[in-house]
């Protein structure tokens, strides 16, 4: 990106300062206060705080009104030369130059002057250019002075700078022009242009040399290379695959009579090696993505755990699984999942064998045990490292994504440890409980490790519990929504937050943060989502009746339906339905996955927004979102999540949510602070520049009725203690909240 001009540096910085400066009547207090600010100001054009920098301010009878100058000489004044240089623009036409001086006994110097009407800063018109004011900004051309010092030592010769270019007397001088009124010459000197030539000249006998000695060696390489070479090559190479010291043999020969020989023997062994090798691949190989299948891995994981059981030794084994790849598979074809399949096998291999092979260790086994789920046998000590470097180079395969031709796919991977002997002593149990420790990475949020424990067996047979209830619970029976409400910094409720909480027959009371990521995983939340939307817009004009009609409802909606080109139909016929505006509903993205935005997620968002709901971005803080997302992201309004609002204990921490909340507002977005408990969080965020606020300083989540109660009991706190209370009381009567709590 260029860099800005000087003049353009100048305007945004000094002029501002300057004007204030000049506008000041009183010298005292312009001097003190002002003149201090234009100093700084003109210090920050300095890209060398160090470097020389003078700036003067002439009036119209030429009397300096100030001078400022960046140097060591803290009594400094103009120089006669600029002053000279000022009465020659004074008597001439010119409203500005650069001019490059260079007197006796001065540093040599650029100065820029320029009059300026003393009221409007600009350039004076000519009948008022008489009281305009003149100012002279120099600066020392350090670069440029070591630039002139390097090509006369180079050259062994003077540049000459004058306002007009010398004549040139011979093909050795050259004349440039710097500027309007400066040129440099250059003439090179014989004595320099001789030796430069003798040079020239040796270099030239040395390559002629260098190429006459090179001809002689490349004839006698190829005669090696293509006649004597190749005969012996491809008898070595015979005798060796007789011998099984190698498995091919090798080309050679080139295009002649020894190269068309030896492409015939190549071709018959080749044919004999691919027959045997359709019959390995057909019986032990994955037919998609050409590595182990899991018969052929259960044969070599059974010699691996047979040999690590009688050494005493240990080996791990990772069970991969692909996080959301049946929602990539189902949304954009089998062809693509297939695709997505091989190459990821095809990395994990690489990736893999550089680590073993690094390490001096055996191949790891990989294999593909079923659709998306791979295995790696490593034969090594859980503490060496091997394995955490494996699962870390698997996890990198997933960063923003996988990538797959260009384009970026939302999948991720859960791996889960199991080691042997120390959690299985058998091939079974191995796969049984690196599968346990896989859904405990799963749980834990996805792409990352996670090793078994005993504990995981109850974990798993709960996650299993909760997925068959999901299957087949009536959400109607279960499914219960209540309101958080969501305040302004005067405490009025402008909006409210549904949440779900499920109580179980079978399970008791389920928490969002067991069963939401359960439901995703497994593609259930769908019809999760569709019941929330539904049921919460069955209530909003209860919430509007309850709190005014500009009173939002937040619903949250996982990201992952973004991909569903259902979501804006169905919303719209909800709105229809229950006879609401789009406006009054704000869609709250969860950060369930954390990829780059597609441009069809983008077109969703845009879809939405041209609809007019509201979107926002839930959580973040929590570990999901960042800053460049916060820019892409098309949204309405940023919800600070709770953890992010509990560490706002320090003023460093108060200095950064300023600054995030600062961003969030430049993009025209508004910001809710979650999680607010207590006085002090909330003090924070007001001073933050927070606009919402939301907690159970204010309100835990209630259900409608008992969210009528609450709002009936603001209202007669405000009117029993209105000077106490902390937020502004509702514009509504008690009345009002008896009939909706009723």
């Amino acid at each position: 990106m260029p860099q800005p001009s000087f003049r353009t540096r100048f305007d945004a910085v000094a002029v501002p300062s300057l004007r204030q400066y000049v506008a000041e009547t009183d010298r005292k207090y312009r001097a003190t206060a002002f003149g201090v600010r234009l100093q700084e100001s003109l210090k920050s054009l300095l890209d060398d705080p160090a470097g020389y920098l003078s700036f003067a301010v002439l009036n119209a009878r030429l009397e300096t009104e100030y001078y400022f100058e960046n140097s060591w000489d803290p009594f400094a004044e103009i120089d006669q030369a600029q002053l000279d240089l000022a009465r020659q623009l004074a008597n001439g036409s010119k409203l500005g130059d650069w001019t490059y001086v260079d007197a006796t006994g001065e540093r040599p110097r650029i100065v820029y002057s320029l009059f300026v009407d003393p009221i409007t800063f600009g350039r004076p018109s000519p009948s008022n250019r008489k009281n305009a004011l003149l100012m002279q900004v120099a600066v020392q051309p350090d670069r440029f002075l070591k630039l002139q010092a390097a090509l006369e030592k180079e050259y062994g010769a003077d540049i000459v700078l004058q306002p007009w270019p010398l004549a040139v007397t011979d093909d050795l001088s050259a004349s440039v022009p710097l500027g309007p009124s400066l040129h440099a010459t250059l003439t090179v000197s014989d004595t320099h242009f001789n030796a430069q030539m003798l040079r020239q000249k040796v270099l030239l006998a040395l390559g002629a040399l260098a190429m006459s000695l090179f001809s002689i060696w490349l004839i006698v390489v190829l005669i090696r290379r293509f006649i004597t070479g190749p005969i012996a090559t491809l008898d070595a190479n015979v005798m060796a695959v007789m011998a099984a010291e190698r498995e091919e043999i090798a080309k050679v020969g080139g295009a002649g009579e020894i190269g068309r020989l030896t492409g015939n023997i190549r071709e018959l062994h080749r044919q004999s090696v691919q027959s045997l090798q359709l019959v390995q691949r057909s019986s032990w190989t994955d037919a998609l993505t050409g590595i182990n299948n899991r018969a052929r891995f259960n044969i070599l994981a059974a010699q691996a755990v047979r040999e690590t059981v009688a050494s005493g030794d240990k080996c791990s084994l990772l069970f991969i699984d692909i996080d959301n790849f049946k929602f990539v598979n189902d949304k954009h074809g089998h062809d693509v999942g297939d695709e997505l399949l091989k190459t990821l096998a095809a990395r994990i291999a690489h990736d893999v064998g550089a680590i073993t092979g690094g390490r001096g260790q055996e191949p790891a086994i990989l294999a593909r045990l079923s659709g998306d789920e791979f295995a790696v046998l490593l034969r090594s000590q859980p503490g060496d490292g091997v394995v955490r470097e494996t699962c870390a180079a698997i996890l990198a395969l997933f960063s923003d994504g996988f990538e797959l031709s260009g384009k970026r796919y939302p999948v991720t991977a859960s791996i889960g440890v199991a080691v042997c002997p120390d959690d299985a002593s058998s091939v079974a149990e191995l796969i049984s409980n690196s599968d346990a420790a896989m859904y405990q990475a799963k749980s834990a949020g996805k792409n990352r490790s996670a090793r078994f424990s005993r504990a995981l067996n109850d974990k798993r047979t709960r996650q299993r519990q909760i997925q068959d209830e999901l299957r087949s619970l009536d959400p109607d029976q279960q499914f219960h929504l209540v309101y958080m409400p969501i305040v302004d910094a005067g405490g009025k409720v402008n909006g409210c937050e549904a949440l779900l909480r499920w109580y179980s027959p079978v399970l008791g009371n389920v928490t969002p943060d067991e069963f939401v990521p359960i439901a995703e995983s497994s593609g259930l939340f769908t019809k999760i989502d569709w019941w929330v939307v539904d049921k919460a817009m069955s209530d909003c004009r209860q919430l509007k009746a309850l709190f005014g009609p500009d009173t939002v409802l937040a619903i949250n909606i996982s990201s992952a339906e973004l991909h569903s080109k259902a979501i804006s139909e169905h919303l719209s016929d909800c709105l229809a339905r229950h006879n609401l505006e789009a406006q009054s509903i704000d869609i709250e993205l969860t950060e369930t996955f954390a990829v780059q935005i597609s441009d069809q997620l983008r077109l969703r968002m845009d879809e939405l927004r041209s609809k007019g709901f509201r979107l926002s971005i839930d959580d973040f803080g929590a570990g999901y979102t960042s800053v460049q997302q916060i820019i892409g992201y098309a949204a309405d309004t940023i919800k600070l999540d709770r953890e992010l609002v509990s560490n706002l204990n320090a003023s460093e921490s108060l200095a950064v949510l300023r600054a995030v909340i600062a961003l969030c507002h430049a993009k025209g977005m508004a910001v809710v602070g979650e999680g607010v408990d207590t006085p002090e969080k909330l003090a924070m965020l007001k001073a933050a520049g927070c606009d919402r606020f939301q907690g159970y300083l204010i309100s835990k989540p209630l259900p409608l009725a008992e969210l009528a109660i609450w709002a009936l009991s603001r209202v007669a706190h405000a009117v029993e203690k209105p000077a106490d209370s902390s937020f502004r009381p509702e514009s509504k009567t008690p009345e009002d909240a008896r009939k909706i709590a009723g």
